[in-house]
């Protein structure tokens, strides 16, 4: 760190990124454990995904509103209140036994998520010398990747070992059935009561962690309102490309161990060690990679590179088979790794007095995890084959690339703005 004063702040403000993406990746967990503990349909379970994506696209701008008034710390302690509010209401939506409160508490927990991710972002953008921001928000983020290799693994031995055999519950009466899958819904108050009480304390935490206030540049008008931050032209490309790569992110993991049983004809536990070990340790390792390879080139000509080996392929996972189709996607997860935070990071540079505001308009491009995953569904259930729905993942990233050689060009009022 440029100044010492931050190296503390960045440490506590860096834990964040690995606590949303814990929680984030304990979903593709809960999917499957609630779904047989209520009997839904797939239909009925990603409604998991768009409670949390939602969330969004609601918050965003309300999370930029109340850092603009009362900064950035406030805004991480009341991310994290609600995320921890969010987590303790599993313990009544278990009780009640109905699907639709579990569904409120991922929302209120995902509009924690939001806050914390409006404000972590660019703070730890801010928090040193702008020249290694990128650098910085994505040496946080890799703690993101590190959670997304341990949380399906951790999640796994936790909710999906728990409860009844199907052959036990086909051998039960109607009664019994239902009195054993309330038990096994019931399974997760305990790790949510305990992920909920750890969030509170980090709380408290940062109320009594005394931490830098950044102030934007003052000669900068201040922006009236979110549509302000739009004039940015290079923001307008960024919440684009952000846009489309959560899309594909979510694309390439929620539908991995699907893809992996179909193209390789492996059983789902297999497919699921490789979306842990395969798909969650190249997006962590590939994260760190970025960060030291940012050292000589540059992040966008870093973004431009990785977003031709993703588009390259995601051919590869429409065209082959067995598990060097496995191997692709594998690939896909090493090298968008850095692109979330390249992205971020390169949309607000520039921005002053808009930063808070363009922070929020990035974040609310998080529902293009809503968005386009049924676009990828559509096209595998009408080809017939879920191979074909790298389709989609394909034209985000030519998307992206678009934005790392173009889009990320900081202009104002006509001239460029370096």
């Amino acid at each position: 760190m440029a100044k010492n004063k931050y190296f503390f702040p960045f440490i506590m403000v860096t834990s964040l990124f690995f606590m949303w993406g814990f929680v984030h990746n304990l979903d593709p967990i809960l999917i499957p454990h609630l779904k047989k503990s209520f009997s839904l349909t797939n239909l009925q379970s990603s409604m998991v995904d768009s409670s949390v994506f939602i969330a969004y696209l609601l918050m965003a701008i309300p999370a930029g509103l109340l850092m603009k008034k009362y900064g950035y710390k406030s805004g991480i302690i009341t991310g994290l209140l609600l995320f921890s509010l969010g987590s303790f209401l599993f313990i009544p939506a278990a009780d009640t036994g109905q699907y639709v409160y579990f569904l409120g508490a991922l929302f209120i927990i995902a509009c924690g998520l939001t806050i914390l991710e409006t404000a972590a972002n660019p703070y730890v953008s801010l928090l040193g010398d702008p020249a290694t921001s990128t650098r910085r928000l994505n040496f946080a983020q890799s703690f993101n990747g590190l959670a997304a290799t341990l949380a399906p693994i951790i999640g796994a031995r936790v909710l999906l070992t728990q409860g009844t055999s199907d052959d036990e519950l086909n051998a039960m009466t109607d009664a019994a059935r239902q009195v054993a899958l309330a038990a096994e819904a019931a399974s997760v108050k305990t790790p949510y009561l305990i992920l909920g009480t750890l969030i509170l304390s980090v709380a408290v935490i940062f109320y009594f962690t005394r931490l830098p206030e950044i102030e934007e540049s003052e000669d900068e008008t201040e922006s009236k309102n979110v549509f302000q931050a739009l004039q940015h032209r290079h923001l307008r490309w960024a919440v684009a490309a952000q846009f489309f790569y959560v899309g594909a992110q979510v694309c390439v993991f929620s539908f991995f161990i699907l893809y992996a049983v179909e193209v390789a004809d492996i059983d789902r536990i297999i497919a699921a060690d490789y979306l842990g070990w395969g798909c969650g340790l190249a997006f962590m390792i590939g994260r760190f990679v970025g960060v030291f390879l940012m050292k000589f080139i540059s992040s966008e000509k870093l973004l431009a590179i990785y977003s031709v080996l993703c588009i390259v392929l995601s051919l590869l996972a429409v065209f082959t088979t067995g598990f060097m189709a496995i191997y692709a996607v594998i690939g896909i997860a090493f090298f968008m790794s850095i692109m979330f935070p390249t992205i971020f990071s390169l949309g607000l540079k520039g921005l002053g007095k808009d930063t808070k505001f363009g922070s929020s308009l990035i974040v609310m491009a998080i529902v293009g995890g809503a968005v386009l995953p049924p676009v990828f569904g559509s096209i595998a259930d009408f080809t017939g084959s879920i191979q074909n729905g790298h389709i989609v993942s394909a034209i985000c990233f030519g998307v992206i690339l678009l934005f790392a050689l173009k889009g990320h060009k900081v202009y104002k009022t006509g001239t460029a703005h370096e």
